[in-house]
């Protein structure tokens, strides 16, 4: 089995989690919508990623909606101590799986209480605030009215530490100045890497960077570089994208999903991966 301590830990909130987690998206039907075409399979996968030495899972109740957390709690509830879980607001779904802002004070606290409901617990570990839905153009603006309804939320005791997502620098700094952000997920991987001086700046803050689509999400990452040093190393593409993350910044902690189990155990493995430096100097160029 392997030993997610290679890959290291980090302190998110009040918990310490191992670098390398998982992601929950894809154990939604197509799009993100409706129930998976094999339940069974989905519960395996997040069973089998406890039992590895994940515990730091990331999901949202607008995922299905209200299918992937409740999946999550068949498999797992009542959840290992450990285990955090991390959610999100900031959309709702339409009738046929489009993605609605809802950023109101009545809407967010709703996606709370649903969040609450599916999973079957009392407090959220973990809440990031979504802020726009398109992961290659972060929107500028405030983000003050839908974070004060959270930061309320969180005072009410019905979340426990605030996370930011899909947000540039200044509303990481707005955010910053309302609540104790304790992690910011973005779109960062080997070839989108915008947030190089953000990514830094939260290390040097000791917050948390959670890149979505490690590995490139819905098309995964395709290079001849990347393909060449897997080679060279006798390793998946992805195994390199995921062990480069790793060796980008110590703050950064990873939630690649998969619905099935042997790729969830590829993508577990790179914890155990070292770049050397021609491999490392060979994806720069990327």
């Amino acid at each position: 089995m392997t030993n997610l301590d290679k890959a290291g830990t980090f302190k998110m909130g009040h918990r310490t989690v191992h670098r390398l987690g998982y992601g929950a998206m894809q154990l939604a039907g197509p799009g993100v919508f409706g129930p998976p075409k094999d339940r069974e399979a989905a519960i395996a996968v997040l069973r089998d990623a406890v039992a590895s030495g994940v515990d730091h899972i990331d999901t949202s109740d607008a995922y299905g909606p209200h299918v992937t957390n409740q999946i999550l709690r068949a498999a797992l509830h009542p959840y290992p101590e450990k285990l955090v879980i991390v959610t999100k607001v900031g959309a709702t779904r339409g009738p046929e799986g489009s993605w609605e802002p809802a950023f109101s004070a009545e809407d967010i606290a709703s996606q709370v209480h649903d969040n609450l409901r599916n999973l079957g617990i009392d407090v959220l570990e973990i809440v990031n605030l979504r802020i726009t839905f398109d992961p290659l153009r972060p929107v500028e603006g405030s983000i003050e009215a839908p974070l004060a309804a959270l930061v309320k939320l969180q005072r009410e005791g019905k979340l426990r530490h605030i996370g930011l997502s899909n947000v540039t620098a200044k509303q990481v700094e707005e955010g910053r100045k309302m609540a104790d952000i304790v992690c910011v997920q973005n779109l960062y991987n080997l070839v989108h890497r915008n947030d190089d001086s953000l990514i830094d700046s939260l290390a040097a803050a000791r917050i948390a960077y959670v890149p979505f689509f490690p590995l490139g999400g819905f098309s995964p990452l395709q290079s001849t570089t990347l393909s060449e040093v897997a080679k060279s190393l006798d390793v998946t593409p992805m195994q390199v994208a995921i062990a480069w993350l790793l060796q980008r910044s110590p703050n950064i902690l990873l939630i690649p999903g998969t619905s099935s189990v042997p790729h969830l155990r590829e993508n577990l493995a790179a914890a155990e991966l070292e770049l050397p430096a021609d491999a490392l100097q060979a994806l720069a160029q990327l």
